[in-house]
């Protein structure tokens, strides 16, 4: 059987300039991940999937995600134009993307997310992406720098979008970062709230957050942390 190639090609039409442009993506049946971190970033034999996420307009130098804002005003044309597209010179991410590559694609969309002022959810998401990038390096020093803006802005979309059950990954996400920046009695928090909560039905998440707990309780212990000097309201 001939190997299945693993890069497709869709068109695009730049909600900016409304160039239509090509963007390559990794077919579905090949985005089998063969691990994956707490803080749901994969990792995958062959080609990685999140390498493709950020779409760039070619002729004017806008980037954005699938979920990313599906339209723009006048205002945010002018800041990114002003901001961006008036030093773009043309290049083409159509292609097989290296690390590189994908790292100057985030940030690039990271940037267009600023200007025009995108959901916190979104420029969130990219600086997430960005982390994981150096995490696969081993670039710890980038990726805990990455890590707390990232926590930053989830922290700030979760005061924004209020309380509910669908908050439940939300909420597991935080806290994760807060234990995987160091800030542990953080990350007890959010794990109790998240478990705590009565209104959340998500029984994955409520898992995972015990899990973590555990693993937490485990890595205060080799830290020479107290796991018990978390306020007893906080335990679980």
């Amino acid at each position: 059987m001939s190997d299945l190639i693993p890069l497709y090609s869709i068109k695009v039409i730049c909600i900016n300039c409304e160039h239509e442009f090509s963007t390559s993506r990794v077919r579905p049946s090949l985005k089998r991940a063969i691990r994956r971190d707490a803080d749901f970033c994969s990792y995958y034999k062959d080609e990685n999937p999140d390498y493709y996420v950020v779409r760039v307009c070619p002729n004017c130098g806008f980037a954005s995600t699938e979920n990313s804002a599906d339209k723009l005003a006048d205002w945010q044309r002018k800041v990114f134009n002003e901001q961006v597209g008036s030093r773009w010179k043309s290049r083409d991410f159509g292609g097989k993307r290296s690390w590189d590559t994908a790292l100057e694609t985030y940030k690039l969309a990271l940037i267009c997310a600023q200007c025009i002022k995108d959901k916190p959810r979104i420029i969130a998401s990219n600086l997430h992406h960005i982390a994981w990038l150096h995490r696969y390096k081993g670039e710890t020093e980038q990726e805990q720098r990455f890590l707390r803006y990232s926590l930053d802005e989830y922290v700030r979309v979760f005061e924004s979008d209020g309380i509910g059950g669908s908050d439940a990954r939300l909420m597991f996400l935080i806290g994760e970062l807060h234990r995987r920046v160091g800030e542990y009695a953080n990350a007890v928090r959010w794990f109790s709230r998240l478990i705590n909560d009565q209104r959340i039905m998500d029984a994955v998440m409520i898992r995972a957050a015990r899990e973590q707990w555990t693993l937490l309780r485990e890595q205060m212990r080799g830290e020479d942390t107290d796991p018990d000097g978390v306020p007893s309201d906080y335990s679980l």
